[in-house]
């Protein structure tokens, strides 16, 4: 610079900006670590600016990042997290600032562990492991429960003591297997492919007791999670204690806060379901006695209605009602039979005076020839001629004389 630029000849701010920024230039990317003092993260823009700092030095730079590069840690980075970033370092001549261009952006510690187990959630969650659609339920009184835990471990001690003072007859297949270390995710999947593949296993119990996040990594482990995902028997995860949530949880059919709790939701207290059966009963026999009553009012009321009170007084009057029809019908009858017999009487009497019997009393003959027709005219009869003649009293045979 001595060499270019003298109190005579001093160089422009133009020119040693850009000699600045050609010195930037050759210094390449580099890794930095510093404290988040501000974030920005406008909707829509396309990328995040940070202002980093070192507290020790109280030195600051901004830091800039598309979104593409923010999102994969933004669930786990907030104002204050210490984060180391993987980025170019860039001058901009008109204004004469410094930036950091950040092409990666990872958490210090337990952060960049928290940061990635968030990356494979996201990554599961959007393959619909964790969807509701896919969770079983579980049966209503298992008869036997797989139980995966640490040997002589206080979950399983709490998970045995627990489910058997609900439901005395209740049995386990318990399979002990380290709950942490480097073989705790291949011993526990074996487990659960060993109880899921069992014939009388009715739902698994994965339970461990709390511990550090670095202690429940195998239970955010993937292959873990894909083997719970893919049992066909329901799997309870009680993992830890309440805050406590390893990515676990969020696949199993059921998510316990802890192994107590697993006992108590897997099955059910026998004390409480006696109690629920004598509720139902008492009930049912209230119903059934409310209706009887119901009933047996409705069977008074109609026992008191006049009809079923005194059913003789209803008999009483139809077999008035039937003496007196059957007294108009012989009185109708009595009736027909004179006015018959009257005219019957007149017919006769006419028939009498009528009939030519009559007649003859009166004195009259009948005169008929040979072949039996009846003299009308003293022409039809020549002398000599025999005839037979009928009056009241019988006939006799008479000969026709001449005219005299």
């Amino acid at each position: 610079m001595a060499n270019i630029s003298s109190p005579e000849a001093p160089l422009p701010v133009g020119k040693v900006s850009t000699l600045i920024g050609g010195w930037i230039d050759r210094l390449g990317s580099v890794w930095v670590e510093g404290q988040i003092t501000q974030l920005s993260r406008r909707p829509g823009a396309g990328v995040v600016f940070l202002t980093l700092r070192d507290p020790q030095h109280d030195v600051s730079l901004t830091v800039t990042c598309f979104r593409a590069v923010f999102e994969q840690v933004a669930e786990v980075v907030q104002e204050g997290s210490r984060i180391i970033v993987h980025a170019k370092p860039e001058w901009y001549g008109a204004r004469g600032t410094l930036s950091l261009r950040a092409s990666e952006i990872r958490l210090v510690g337990l952060g960049e562990l928290l940061a990635r187990l968030e990356q494979l959630k996201r990554r599961l969650a959007g393959e619909g492991l964790f969807s509701a659609e896919r969770k079983r339920p579980l049966p209503f009184l298992p008869q036997c429960i797989g139980l995966v835990t640490g040997r002589g471990s206080a979950a399983e001690r709490d998970v045995l003591e627990n489910a058997r003072r609900r439901w005395p007859a209740v049995r386990f297949e318990v399979r002990n297997v380290p709950v942490q270390g480097v073989s705790a995710v291949a011993q526990v999947s074996a487990a659960v492919r060993e109880l899921d593949e069992h014939p009388e296993v009715d739902v698994i119990i994965v339970a461990r007791g709390g511990g550090s996040v670095e202690d429940l990594l195998p239970f955010s482990d993937e292959a873990l999670l894909r083997v719970v995902a893919g049992a066909t028997t329901p799997v309870v995860s009680a993992i830890g204690h309440e805050p406590d949530q390893p990515l676990l949880d969020f696949v199993a059919d059921l998510r316990a806060s802890t192994p107590t709790d697993a006992a108590k939701r897997v099955v059910p207290d026998v004390g409480e379901e006696l109690a629920k059966v004598r509720q139902l009963r008492d009930r049912a026999r209230r119903h059934v006695l409310g209706r009887v009553e119901r009933e047996q009012h409705g069977l008074d009321g109609l026992r008191s209605r006049p009809v079923l009170a005194a059913p003789h007084r209803m008999l009483g009057g139809r077999a008035d009602e039937l003496s007196g029809l059957l007294q108009r019908a012989r009185r109708t009858l009595g009736h027909r039979l004179d006015h018959a017999e009257s005219d019957l009487g007149h017919t006769l009497a006419r028939v009498v005076a009528l009939s030519p019997a009559a007649t003859l009393e009166r004195g009259y003959a009948v005169l008929q020839r040979g072949d039996g027709s009846v003299v009308t005219d003293p022409a039809q009869v020549t002398a000599g001629e025999r005839l037979h003649a009928r009056v009241a009293g019988g006939g006799f045979e008479v000969t026709a004389a001449g005219e005299g």
